[in-house]
């Protein structure tokens, strides 16, 4: 029986008892290692640098440097790596602010172990996961978006969404099947599932993704996904 390589991960956490809790849930999964904890925002981007782990855990509340701005250079830098927020945070901004800064999670602190466990396998195979709580915020944001654009399309020469043309020229610049790819993208479906749901190839949907991260100036997915919902786009 061929044994599975553990992923390395990189625990970003200020409080020690937390940190400590965290390791020790993580790597009883046996699915990880814990190869690396840091204490701040810049120690978090430094290690990541060096230890180039598979799987971060960023708190957002750091020292020094906000586990948002540790996110986003470490995801210049490291693209290929999976970050996961674990916060006790809920609002709005932060949400938006840790997916557009690059994190494929999203979980709050007072998670049951379960659920912890259940987002890091998720993102370590490269799906997003976002923790139910915070799941139903974004998907009201979506809903907010949704409805301005269907009533100003009730209205002939009605501006869409904010009256933004920023907006209007993303969505124009988008082809009728790159906005079934990206409502799709939005919705959680993989490349395979997307290529099931509108009868493609893969590798159809592959140029078709990353065609609209080219169009939305994006470098994944989920910051796809968000800009989308905030630009009500689809």
């Amino acid at each position: 029986m061929v044994r599975m390589t553990s992923k390395n991960v990189l625990i970003v956490e200020d409080n020690d008892l937390m940190r400590q809790g965290l390791v020790s849930v993580i790597e009883r999964q046996g699915e990880f290692k814990v190869v690396g904890e840091a204490q701040d925002g810049e120690e978090a981007v430094q290690m990541a640098l060096e230890l180039k782990p598979d799987l971060i855990v960023m708190d957002i509340g750091l020292p020094y440097k906000s586990g948002i701005d540790a996110t986003r250079e470490i995801k210049i830098a490291l693209p290929a790596v999976n970050i996961v927020m674990l916060t006790s945070h809920d609002n709005d901004d932060e949400i938006f602010a840790a997916l557009s800064a690059g994190a494929q999670g999203y979980c709050l602190k007072d998670s049951a172990s379960e659920r912890i466990k259940i987002a890091l396998s998720s993102v370590s195979q490269g799906a997003a996961w976002i923790d139910p709580k915070i799941a139903s915020k974004v998907l009201a944001v979506f809903e907010m978006q949704r409805k301005p654009q269907e009533e100003s399309d009730k209205v002939p020469g009605a501006s869409s969404g904010s009256g933004s043309g920023t907006s209007s020229s993303l969505s124009d610049s988008l082809s009728q099947r790159e906005k079934e790819v990206l409502k799709l993208m939005v919705e959680g479906f993989s490349n395979k599932e997307i290529s099931e749901k509108l009868i493609i190839s893969i590798s159809t949907v592959r140029t078709h993704v990353e065609h609209i991260l080219e169009k939305l100036s994006v470098t994944g997915r989920t910051q796809a996904a968000v800009k989308a919902m905030k630009e009500g786009l689809l």
